[in-house]
């Protein structure tokens, strides 16, 4: 039997282009590729594990017998962002993507946001989080106008310096942007970007805090929960689903490797259910810096702490290494791009070196912990748990 299942997202570790790349703007994508090329990479845990096994993957050495069984996944949702890839995951594929605004928010949201805010607007661009408070940050600190700008991601975000919005302030200009950010213009979520220092040194903290739409549907977590059984989320998860679903919430206040040590620290506990972890640095401070070699360095730290975790594990422990899109630190842009994505799932009770060849959606994932734990979740995902098992 297995008691605990860790799912852990590599945030953004694509595994090269998906068939539909082209129709999202991407010209044949693959971050693992890229950053595998790096002087900065060394995984021999995942190496071991099979992710260089997965279908498609040509550019790597294989392991010979690899510990972990493994797949490509397709996204079958429309989009290529942090939200709908968690959701599908999950169990919810999204027919529609969620609203973009590379010519920045209509004019009648703006001007339902100030009147809510009783404050103006700046900006309202696509932008570059730490350059928009250079570019707008002095105005802001002279008129307490709030910076409000977006990505090529469905974000609406607020900047504000701490001095002029104290943060629990700003997070309430961003639930109220949330109330009114719904239906047409539901952006996947609000994002809090408090700042501080002074003019051209000014500085992004680590106090930033997403307001999600909440999920269209139930998922993976809810069906969990329905039946008292554990939902720890690491990271991002809390935001990711608005808080639904989830029992218990561990942020990560600095990097991955915090992440890393909270679930490490996880191992210990007694718990039965389900621990869903987000590792964002991969993304967040590479994948969109376009920074390849570190990239590549922050998947070796990753590789070492996967070591540590994989000793600790217990006999009835699962554990499932996916991601939700790519971001291919070569590509042009700072983007996410639309890729296929890796899952291997190791434990002592399952088989190992099968491959489980190319699933159709993310929301196998979602469909197979069901299956392990025996509830009820609607979902298009197939469980693939039946392929795992050990005759």
């Amino acid at each position: 039997m297995i008691n605990r299942i860790f799912l852990i997202v590599l945030d953004s570790v694509g595994i090269g282009g998906a068939s539909d790349a082209k129709n999202f703007g991407d010209d044949n994508p693959n971050t693992l590729k890229t950053i595998a090329a790096s002087k900065n990479f060394h995984t021999p845990n995942l190496l071991r594990l099979g992710l260089f096994n997965i279908d498609g993957i040509n550019f790597y050495r294989q392991e010979k017998n690899p510990r972990g069984s493994f797949a490509r996944i397709i996204e079958a949702s429309q989009g290529k962002d942090t939200t709908i890839g968690h959701w599908e995951i999950a169990g919810i594929i999204s027919e529609r993507p969620l609203p973009t605004y590379p010519e920045g928010f209509p004019p009648e949201v703006i001007a339902e946001l100030e009147k809510n805010f009783g404050r103006k607007i700046l900006c309202n661009k696509p932008y570059s989080g730490t350059q928009v408070i250079h570019d707008f940050g002095q105005a802001h600190e002279a008129t307490g106008d709030l910076i409000v700008y977006t990505s090529a991601d469905s974000v609406l975000q607020i900047a504000a310096h701490e001095k002029i919005v104290p943060v629990e302030e700003l997070y309430n200009f961003c639930r109220i942007a949330r109330k009114i950010m719904q239906g047409v213009h539901g952006v996947g979520r609000i994002i809090a970007r408090p700042f501080v220092g002074s003019f051209p040194n000014y500085e992004r903290t680590p106090r930033r805090h997403d307001f999600s739409l909440k999920p269209p549907a139930e998922t993976i977590l809810d069906a969990l929960n329905k039946k008292n059984l554990a939902t720890i989320g690491v990271g991002k998860i809390q935001d990711i689903f608005a808080g639904q679903g989830i029992s218990r919430s561990l942020g990560i206040n600095e990097n991955n490797s915090d992440g890393m040590k909270k679930t490490l620290q996880l191992l210990d506990e007694n718990f039965h259910g389900l621990c869903f972890v987000n590792l964002v640095d991969f993304d967040m401070k590479f994948g969109h810096r376009r920074d390849v070699d570190g990239y590549a360095q922050a998947m070796t730290i990753f590789d070492e702490e996967l070591g540590e975790f994989l000793n600790k594990m217990r006999e009835d422990d699962l554990l499932m290494i996916t991601a939700d899109h790519g971001c291919d630190p070569a590509a042009a842009g700072t983007d996410h791009t639309r890729e296929n994505v890796p899952l291997i799932i190791f434990g002592k009770q399952v088989r190992a070196g099968v491959n489980l060849g190319t699933r159709k959606t993310f929301a196998d994932i979602a469909a197979t912990v069901a299956e392990i734990f025996n509830v009820e979740l609607k979902t298009r995902g197939e469980s693939f748990f039946s392929k795992l098992l050990c005759p």
